[in-house]
């Protein structure tokens, strides 16, 4: 069963405002970078400015990840293919889609994938 308009337009809303966080996040990480690793007066500080980086790359990473399965949900709303398990074609539980919205499969898909079935 399809959602109905209005399911559709919040759940449009939630992600359009999850794209703004991210990429404000993203801009806020690159206004300050961190270049000066091994510069510093102490090894400790060194090792300090290495792991800070190196949680802000993978953070970048996930955030990347997040923002292009936002943009592939948007993009099937726009297709009208948006809250349908990309893996057996049935509907997406609505409840599924508020908690995570750029779920592509249904709850059931998403169990047996995870016990590798």
């Amino acid at each position: 069963m399809p959602l109905d308009a209005a399911r559709l337009e919040r759940l449009r809303k939630e992600l359009l405002e999850e794209k703004e966080k991210i990429l404000a996040r993203m801009a806020h990480r690159r206004e300050s970078p961190k270049e000066n690793i091994g510069l510093g007066n102490h090894m400790a500080d060194d090792a300090t400015e290495a792991f800070e980086q190196e949680k802000w790359l993978s953070l970048e990473k996930q955030e990347r990840d997040t923002l292009a399965k936002i943009e592939k949900a948007l993009r099937k709303m726009d297709e009208g293919t948006y809250g349908i398990c990309e893996r057996c074609g049935g509907p997406i539980d609505y409840a599924r889609l508020k908690a995570i919205p750029y779920a592509t499969l249904c709850l059931r898909c998403q169990k047996k994938i995870e016990q590798g079935v």
